[in-house]
């Protein structure tokens, strides 16, 4: 039988506590979570569970023939609640970084997390349409989700190099892409405009056209659109009554708010040049 000295026990969980503590003190910055960091992950996490949702809910019932009624419908709005939980997270990172702090490695995370949630997710939801939609063809589906993944990777790469003025992105943000696609996919138009639809909100992604950031009473707007649509989402799911026609007058607000803003930067453009061209008229004349 082993006997402690209670004194000496104690001595060394003193010395276990100081050299954590001098541990976590010498830790390099770079290697230290923020807030804003830990709601970065719950952006990546719940990308990763709508893929899974996605995965088990909608794909492999379908590959093996175990459709239960209503199943894919549950998980298909369970995979898009959590894609829109993940625009939760993002917006609050921001916030929650520029209100606090933000760690050195705060940018690259909100990056690879936007990837996963807004790039491979919606990406996916898209190939599994076109593996499960009775009018689809499995490999456009699948060239047209590559499309969507490569748009989103080549946006957020630009956003980390390019400088814009503040208070405006270039090109879509990739969460308003990715859920205006899925939005697109749940309209369950004809096979071809649903493709041509989301070929040109990927280009958009890449477009230079420009779109306010969600600050202030925008940001606002956008939580409470967030969450308007997590409760039409619960009652298509749930086959409330009108749930569906519900759920595909959201997505239409969806798809044609994409469409609209691009029109109001293009006018907005046109006018600064138009207001321009009449000063340096003015200018010129004796």
């Amino acid at each position: 039988m082993t006997v402690l000295d209670p004194e000496t026990q104690a001595g060394w969980a003193a010395d276990v506590t100081d050299e954590a503590e001098a541990d976590a003190e010498d830790m390099p910055l770079s290697l230290r979570l923020s807030i804003a960091d830990t709601l970065t992950l719950g952006n990546a996490t719940c990308g990763f569970m709508a893929v899974y949702f996605t995965t088990t809910g909608i794909l492999i019932p379908h590959l093996t023939g175990d459709d239960e009624s209503g199943m894919a419908r549950h998980s298909a709005a369970t995979a898009v609640i959590l894609m829109l939980a993940a625009a939760i997270f993002d917006l609050f990172d921001g916030i929650v970084a520029r209100k606090l702090r933000s760690s050195p490695m705060g940018a690259e995370l909100d990056n690879l997390s936007d990837l996963i949630s807004f790039g491979l997710a919606p990406a996916y939801f898209v190939l599994v349409y076109g593996m499960v939609a009775d009018d689809a063809h499995q490999r456009v589906s699948a060239l047209a989700a590559i499309v969507v993944l490569l748009a989103v990777v080549l946006r957020l790469a630009r956003f980390s190099c390019v400088t814009m003025k503040d208070g405006m992105f270039q090109g879509m943000p990739s969460p308003f892409g990715a859920l205006t696609v899925i939005s697109i996919v749940l309209l369950e138009l004809p096979f071809v405009p649903t493709l041509m639809a989301i070929i040109g909100v990927a280009w958009l992604m890449v477009s230079r056209v420009e779109y306010p950031k969600p600050r202030g009473i925008l940001a606002v707007a956008m939580l409470s659109w967030i969450v308007a649509a997590m409760g039409l989402l619960a009652a298509w799911a749930f086959d409330a009554p009108g749930g569906q026609l519900l759920l595909q007058t959201g997505c239409a607000l969806q798809v044609v708010t994409g469409a609209v803003i691009p029109l109001f930067a293009t006018a907005r453009r046109v006018n600064t040049f138009r207001g321009n061209r009449r000063e340096a008229r003015a200018a010129q004349l004796p």
